[in-house]
């Protein structure tokens, strides 16, 4: 592992009503804003959206196929934007240093139009 390293990419292949229900039912998270057409509407959305934290699920799948879930030391995101429904995401990263036997990786989850979703970062044992 060396600065500058590119994490193989995730690709989602699209978030769906399913996907949605299914999560919220595993997390406990049951937000109508996820899984309630009329509540978004009302709330001025389109339709609904995925749930920040399944992002962040799947930013966290990229990152333990890089890496055994036993060498991650840390492991943060900030929400950027909304992932709208059916999006399909590429989970991506990099090694952005590399000392004292740690490696610090830059995360993203980006939407089809580049539109970065989710910014994350963690620290690894290399």
């Amino acid at each position: 592992m060396k600065t500058g390293d590119i994490l193989p990419a995730l690709e989602i292949a699209g978030v769906s009503r399913t996907t949605l229900a299914l999560y919220a039912g595993a997390s406990g998270d049951h937000n109508p804003m996820h899984i309630d057409l009329d509540v978004a509407r009302s709330a001025g959305m389109g339709d609904v959206f995925a749930h920040g934290m399944l992002s962040m699920a799947y930013l966290g799948r990229l990152l333990t196929n890089y890496v055994p879930q036993e060498r991650i030391r840390t492991y943060s995101v900030r929400f950027a934007s909304i992932t709208p429904l059916h999006a399909k995401l590429t989970c991506s990263g990099t090694v952005t240093k590399v000392e004292d036997g740690m490696a610090h990786l830059d995360l993203t989850v980006a939407l089809a139009d580049g539109t970065v979703t989710l910014r994350g970062d963690a620290v690894v044992a290399a």
